[in-house]
């Protein structure tokens, strides 16, 4: 990653409270307007938060045959979790992957004209420490939505809950029996006693019974 843009001290200023907008140019004649600060910020390495507790909140996985692409992927990732107030740790480079095939050219006797092929995966780590779950899923989100080609993405989301959270999740199961129910109803795999008793009643009805092959007619 590049750390500065070329002729830096032209165009950054020299303090952050600079306030200049225009900057002499090397041989002393006109003036060259200054880059505003998000783009000069596009120059340097993207800004990070600190983490105050250190307590993982989620892995981001990058996956890709092309270290240009995951470089540039995790790069953005980087500068999205800074403007969410996410403390973000990497990109931590992974070890790669390797896969090997040998193909056979050709049959019969020309069987040991083969060809080898290789594939190699870069993977790179970025951890997301003391950050919010809804404010995690937004970031993934935000990812997802501005997914770059040949990119692979794996999450590790940890969601941290109070003690005596079994008596919270049968409750929350009974809650979603009662949503699911109405739902369910609408399938035909759904029979209870109900259905086989009105079932019954529809083939005990005069109108099949008066039919020639009734399923209950009496001879």
């Amino acid at each position: 990653m590049v750390e500065s843009s070329i002729g830096e001290s032209q165009y950054l200023p020299s303090h952050p409270d600079d306030g200049e907008t225009e900057v002499s140019s090397p041989d002393g004649g006109s003036t060259i307007p200054r880059l505003p600060r998000s783009v000069q910020a596009v120059y340097l390495r993207p800004l990070k938060r600190k983490a105050e507790y250190g307590v993982p909140s989620c892995d981001l996985q990058l996956r890709s045959y092309s270290v240009r692409n995951v470089e540039f992927f995790a790069d953005f990732a980087l500068r999205a979790a800074y403007f969410l107030n996410l403390p973000a740790a990497g990109p931590i480079p992974l070890p790669r992957i390797t896969e090997r095939w040998t193909v056979p050219r050709s049959n019969f006797i020309y069987k040991k004209s083969q060809e080898n092929f290789e594939r190699t995966t870069l993977r790179r780590l970025i951890q997301i420490q003391d950050g919010h779950p809804d404010v995690v899923e937004i970031w993934l989100a935000f990812l997802r939505k501005h997914a770059y080609h040949g990119i692979g993405v794996k999450a590790n989301v940890w969601n941290y809950e109070p003690l005596g959270v079994g008596k919270t999740m049968d409750v929350s199961l009974e809650n979603l029996k009662q949503v699911l129910e109405p739902k369910w109803a609408h399938f035909g795999r759904k029979k209870n006693l109900d259905t086989s008793e009105k079932v019954m009643e529809i083939m005990k009805s005069d109108g099949l019974q008066k039919m020639d092959n009734g399923p209950f007619r009496t001879t």
